[in-house]
């Protein structure tokens, strides 16, 4: 197992940890769930650079890289919404947008028939990302006034005007707009996908 690999292994190992924490009463838990969500996010950075430079770009890591990502975000989301700060159809847009179409790249490559990731969908990931920090932030403000008893300003206003709501709203649009070009621009390949899944599952017929 070469280093981008065993990163990208250890992104998916953190997660479970970072959600378990983020989960505990204590204020400086949470802390420590930043702080393990932000390690398990740069070792995305690191695994893709390293693959990159060295030559170690594999098969199974290109289907494994994208698969940790989505992982990771999504338990994110869940975590959020569980608490109280995501939208429950936020979630469900985009992680069922971002599973489905993993499924299917995963499926073309396996076919060897790679997709090609546009540019969009590198800063689709990064708003992702992004996005989930400043909600990371803004829990961990709203848990720290809680847990102390003593009002933060400016969690107190972003509250008031449903900042969270507003942001990952915005953020799922975006998302669910970039499956609708990842479609229309790669039908021909998911339409040979769909043909072949047809193929695989229909009923066998003895009709001559």
């Amino acid at each position: 197992m070469n280093i981008p690999t065993q990163l990208t292994v250890l992104r998916i190992i953190l997660t479970p940890v970072f959600c378990y924490t983020l989960f505990v009463e204590q204020i400086l838990a949470k802390y420590l769930s930043f702080l393990i969500f932000g390690i398990a996010s740069l070792t995305d950075l690191y695994d893709g650079h390293i693959a990159k430079k060295y030559g170690y770009v594999t098969k199974w890591g290109k289907f494994l890289d994208p698969l940790a990502d989505k992982i990771l975000i999504s338990t994110a989301l869940v975590a959020f919404h569980i608490l109280g700060y995501v939208q429950l159809w936020v979630v469900i847009a985009i992680v069922g947008r971002d599973f489905l179409i993993t499924g299917l790249r995963s499926y073309a490559l396996y076919k060897n028939h790679p997709i090609v990731t546009r540019e969009w969908a590198r800063w689709k990931t990064f708003l992702q990302m992004t996005s989930i920090f400043v909600v990371f932030i803004f829990l961990l403000l709203d848990q720290h006034s809680i847990f102390y008893e003593k009002k933060i300003p400016v969690v107190t206003f972003l509250k008031r005007i449903d900042f969270t709501e507003h942001l990952m709203s915005f953020v799922a649009i975006v998302t669910l707009t970039t499956g609708v070009m990842y479609f229309i621009e790669n039908r021909d390949q998911l339409k040979h996908i769909l043909t072949s899944f047809y193929k695989l599952f229909a009923p066998y017929s003895d009709v001559e």
